[in-house]
């Protein structure tokens, strides 16, 4: 008999002893006789039996599996934390079920009410937004929420991040302290919670307290070739030193103004917001505000599983220590 074809009656069958009997010898229920146990285990090892974890979702109402919500799976900054997630995921045995919201192909809610469809026990939300349809949809379920690399300013739902106003405050002062006076700031999507809410305010409360005028933020600039046709309007602004929250646009800013025979970090330094792997192998390496990104995914999914089993969490609203690397790309290394 082939693996894929051998189910719990075949098991039953066998072992002559009920499908209930052995629902629970697979799922742990002691009360069984040893005997009974032993045989029954016998004859699922002999026949490769594998249950069928949705069908043991349906009937114990838990699956095991959890969702996790991600906007862009071919960014760094999210695979690390997915990494983290996914150890602490084995650890406990859980599944991961992963839908992305890349390119708005699936709005927000939708994305959720896909994954709350496949009964998962909770969610991990990873994306940089976090607007009111994804809000309404969460509320909407009991199943456990939490944020993993974005914050929830009403706290309703727990969350995993770093201090990105004191983490961008002590780039933009590294950058001051260089002599650096046109600063500016290059930003993905300015309707992002950390954005909008974070970034975007320290950096005008830094600009204001040391007298250095309104400043430029850029929005809007998420790729490789978006920060590569930045470059020219940074000059053309007079800016001496930039903060850029993605990797990879902070490098096609670094190789545009290679390219243009700008020296970096003496006329042109560039700060990084997420510190990926991008960052260490180009060269000038950049330096870069470093999150603990495996750690928050995987505080994140330790949260979720305490969520899951009903225990209370001590703190829900955790900001994780970061360091300010200092490398090739800024004169105070």
């Amino acid at each position: 008999m082939r693996k894929q074809e051998v189910t719990i009656y075949d098991v039953a069958r066998e072992a002559k002893v009920s499908m209930a009997t052995v629902s629970r010898v697979v799922n742990g229920n002691t009360n069984v006789r040893k005997d009974t146990h032993d045989r029954v285990m016998k004859v699922i090892n002999r026949l490769h039996y594998q249950p069928n974890a949705v069908a043991q979702g349906l009937a114990s109402k838990r699956t095991t599996t959890v969702g996790l919500i991600v906007p862009d799976l071919t960014n760094l900054y999210f695979a690390e934390l997915s990494k983290g997630i996914d150890d602490i995921a084995l650890l406990y045995k859980y599944n991961i079920i992963i839908t992305s919201i890349e390119n708005r192909l699936m709005k927000e809610d939708q994305a959720i009410q896909s994954l709350l469809n496949k009964q998962v026990d909770g969610v991990i939300y990873m994306s940089n937004r976090l607007p009111q349809e994804a809000v309404d949809a969460f509320k909407r379920t009991d199943t456990p929420v939490v944020l993993a690399g974005t914050k929830d300013n009403h706290t309703e739902f727990p969350s995993v991040t770093i201090d990105y106003q004191k983490a961008d405050t002590e780039a933009l002062n590294l950058l001051y302290n260089d002599g650096k006076k046109n600063l500016a700031l290059v930003v993905g999507d300015p309707k992002a919670v950390v954005n909008a809410d974070h970034r975007i305010p320290a950096y005008q409360k830094f600009m204001a307290d040391h007298n250095l005028g309104e400043g430029h933020v850029y929005t809007n600039i998420k790729d490789h070739a978006d920060g590569y046709n930045l470059y020219s309007q940074l000059m053309k602004d007079g800016v001496d030193g930039v903060i850029v929250t993605r990797d990879i646009t902070a490098v096609g800013i670094l190789n545009s103004a290679t390219d243009a025979g700008k020296k970096v970090p003496d006329e042109l330094e560039i700060v990084t917001a997420s510190a990926t792997k991008i960052a260490s192998v180009v060269r000038p390496a950049l330096t870069a505000i470093k999150q603990p990104l495996y750690d928050m995914g995987a505080v994140a999914m330790r949260m979720l599983t305490k969520l899951m089993a009903n225990e209370e969490l001590p703190e829900t609203q955790i900001e994780l220590p970061y360091e300010l690397l200092k490398k090739q790309s800024t004169l105070n290394q």
